[in-house]
């Protein structure tokens, strides 16, 4: 079995079509929302990818095939006054898991951040996710609190 890294190049007709039907894989999965993307971000998230200041995704491909994908935004840590990478999307395709490539895609995504100058990398997970739990449990990510008797952060959301 071969793996191989790629920075996703957004004009790269073959990588944006991988990177779509990865993506499309995962909101169908319960553990993305059990729904395809809709047609409008089919047809439209590569170019808005291309365009949005700080994204980059990441495909690993074994023997060939497209099977894990990360999206991700460099954002900012206003207290530590450096840049941040947030994993949005991290997905491996059902006939890949076990092959540890969410370790091979999350240590691309720390050397990115690296060269990128970024001081933390952040990443939202479901708490019934246990595989992805676990997997980021291995390289290193725990949960975050500024102080264990104030509690641990959680994320929210306002749909707009």
């Amino acid at each position: 079995m071969s793996t191989e890294l790629v920075r996703v190049d957004y004009h790269n007709s073959a990588q944006a079509s991988d990177l779509i039907r990865l993506l499309n894989d995962y909101a169908c999965d319960p553990m993305g929302g059990a729904e395809d993307l809709s047609a409008h971000s089919q047809n439209h998230l590569v170019d808005a990818l291309r365009d949005f200041p700080g994204a980059f995704s990441i495909l690993c491909y074994v023997d060939g095939v497209a099977a894990g994908l990360t999206n991700c935004f460099t954002g900012f840590s206003t207290f530590k006054c450096k840049p941040l990478v947030n994993v949005h999307d991290m997905t491996v395709g059902s006939a890949f898991r076990g092959l540890g490539l969410s370790q091979l895609l999350l240590a691309e995504v720390e050397v990115i951040a690296r060269e990128r100058g970024c001081c933390k990398v952040t990443l939202e997970v479901l708490s019934g996710n246990q595989v992805a739990k676990n997997a980021y449990l291995k390289f290193g990510y725990e949960g975050y609190a500024l102080d264990p008797s104030i509690g641990h952060a959680e994320f929210w959301q306002k749909s707009l």
